[in-house]
């Protein structure tokens, strides 16, 4: 139907006749004389109808001056320079004088414009019209590129693209599954997989040493900016690796990526720093270097003060008491300072001490702060002196167990970070390393694992990890770039014995191990190769090349935070008859 893109018409085509189709973008009559931005994925370019003695061309003109917003056309004619060049467009430097326009579908009046900025509920209810506009057609093919840059390195490299099952088995950590009721199995389910982790695993056992695999994972979680219940990972897997081995390979597989799609040279080596120093120095595992703001351990200096909140928190075991200087953030009023620490409640704070410096040289009379009173003269100096708190500058406390405070200060410290202009350009890598292999979770009353229960502990003694479980380290490493974890990993568990005691630990007995991973532990027995890898958030990573915070901008047809698609109306009640089919009846919901 056409011999060129509209986006594609530049200045070697000058005197040639060419056909094109897309969709009027502007349409603009000038009483006999029409310009039709017409659009296609490549772009836009100009099509004049003008009026001539040509026998014909009054039909042309007539036809333009009837084009409406986003109708869809196929247009003849031929390439000419534009009297007027428009430098923000890549076919700038010509136009196309229309010989015929041929109304392929009318469009009726949209829901919005493209613009225009709608709501996202409007957006995501009108995709295919969203999907359309310049702005989503950039950021798509952001994704796009990102995708064909990771397979051509991988492919070169000998790695194997091996599709893993969508069906499998439900796993009892972690996110919840959705689970697919199995028709010729009454009563029994398959689950959507979280990730493939044990298959990719299971691959190394069966000898193809280097796997790699564009995949799609489903988690039944809360939504939010950087989470859907669907979504695309890179997935990738080694045997007979370290950690270097893993690390060192993925790491120029991204600085080449990013160096192809956005013509951006990242670090060479990525910065190293193990969990606990970014929680130490950060509050987060995965920190946003960008920001120069650092957090410091004050415990020590407040044991003996008369705060009690300070006091309760340094002498308890895992307590922290912490630090974090603001530059210049003497100037926020109070009102500003009840904000941050209203946004610090929204991460667990139960209160935000502050103290605003206003002249350093003139002792405690420069500095106004509602806990001052509670400090002595040293106690306070050496507060200041710690925190290298200049004149201007102000300083917010945090106080709870060493992971809350961590938690709730780190968000300010982003928040602050921001607001204060503090965060440089760029990109900043960074690898963390040294996770610890479990958590204890109170709730449950057991240990979890923070990464998952395949990853390998940093000791090959099962008696010392069982000895030492609330401490021990993993395996695991994050690849983190501008505060987002953009990819996970771990050196997995090879040895059968080591995966059961692992299993013991989290509080997964021998019977349910052997019912839900006896696949698994069967296989480790039989020779299974030292193995790791990582998978990359596909979503994540082109959010952040395509300069949005949000996925959703990234995913052709993405859920809403509520779950939902706009578009289709999904999810929706499914006929009695066709549960039935599925051994399948729903409970009535509960009244409001």
């Amino acid at each position: 139907m056409r011999t060129h893109f509209c986006g594609l018409v530049d200045e070697a085509l000058v005197g040639q006749t060419v056909t094109l189709c897309g969709w009027a973008d502007v349409a603009r009559d000038l009483g006999g004389l029409c310009f039709i931005d017409l659009r296609d994925h490549e772009g836009i370019v100009q099509i004049v109808a003008e009026p001539s003695d040509a026998a014909g061309n009054a039909a042309v003109v007539e036809a333009a001056a009837r084009v409406g917003y986003e109708d869809c056309l196929r247009i003849t004619g031929t390439v000419r320079r534009r009297q007027s060049v428009n430098p923000k467009i890549r076919t700038g430097q010509v136009e196309v004088v229309a010989t015929q326009i041929e109304l392929l579908n009318k469009a009726e009046p949209l829901p919005f414009h493209a613009h225009e900025n709608p709501g996202e509920d409007i957006r995501l209810k009108y995709r295919y019209l969203d999907l359309r506009t310049p702005q989503m057609q950039r950021m798509m093919r952001t994704r796009i590129k990102l995708v064909q840059a990771l397979r051509r390195w991988l492919d070169a490299r000998g790695f194997q693209d091996i599709e893993t099952p969508i069906l499998t088995k439900a796993t009892p950590e972690g996110a919840r599954d959705f689970l697919v009721p199995a028709r010729m199995h009454p009563g029994e389910f398959y689950a959507l997989p979280q990730s493939p982790q044990l298959f990719k695993q299971i691959l190394m056992m069966a000898g193809f040493d280097r796997y790699y695999q564009i995949a799609r994972c489903f988690r039944d979680e809360a939504l939010r900016a950087d989470r859907q219940l669907e979504f695309t990972q890179l997935d990738m897997e080694f045997a007979w690796v370290s950690e270097r081995d893993v690390q060192d390979t993925v790491e120029e597989m991204i600085r080449v990526v990013f160096r192809e799609v956005m013509d951006v040279e990242l670090a060479n080596p990525f910065p190293r720093m193990t969990y606990a120093e970014a929680m130490r120095r950060y509050g987060s595992d995965k920190p946003d270097l960008r920001n120069p703001m650092e957090f410091t351990d004050i415990a020590d200096l407040v044991k003996t003060c008369e705060f009690k909140v300070f006091t309760d928190w340094a002498n308890h075991a895992d307590g922290r008491v912490v630090a974090l200087r603001a530059p210049k953030g003497a100037q926020f009023s109070r009102k500003q300072i009840d904000d941050y620490g209203a946004h610090a409640a929204k991460f667990g704070a139960k209160g935000l001490a502050w103290m605003k410096i206003d002249d350093l040289g003139k002792g405690r009379e420069g500095i106004s702060s509602p806990i001052g009173k509670f400090l002595d003269d040293g106690t306070l100096d050496a507060i200041l002196k710690a925190t290298g708190a200049q004149s201007g500058d102000a300083i917010f406390f945090g106080a709870a167990t060493y992971k809350s405070a961590s938690d709730f200060m780190g968000a300010l410290r982003l928040k602050l970070g921001k607001d204060l202009g503090l965060v440089a350009e760029g990109w900043a890598p960074l690898w963390v390393t040294d996770f610890p292999m479990f958590e204890w979770d109170d709730e449950e009353n057991r240990f979890v694992a923070l990464h998952h229960p395949f990853t390998a502990p940093a000791v090959d003694s099962i008696e010392e990890m069982r000895a030492n479980a609330k401490t021990a380290v993993s395996r695991g490493y994050d690849m983190v770039l501008n505060g987002n974890e953009i990819g996970g990993g771990s050196i997995r568990i090879h040895n059968s014995q080591m995966q059961s005691a692992v299993f013991e630990l989290l509080g997964i007995g021998a019977e349910e191990a052997e019912g839900k991973f006896g696949f698994l532990l069967d296989a480790l027995k039989y020779g299974a190769p030292p193995h790791g890898g990582i998978a990359f958030g596909i979503d994540r990573i082109a959010a952040l090349m395509a300069g949005t915070e949000s996925i959703r901008d990234v995913i052709a047809f993405p859920k809403t935070t509520t779950a939902q698609c706009l578009m289709t109306g999904a999810p929706s009640p499914v006929p009695d008859a066709q549960l039935a089919e599925v051994h399948v009846s729903v409970r009535e919901k509960p009244a409001k």
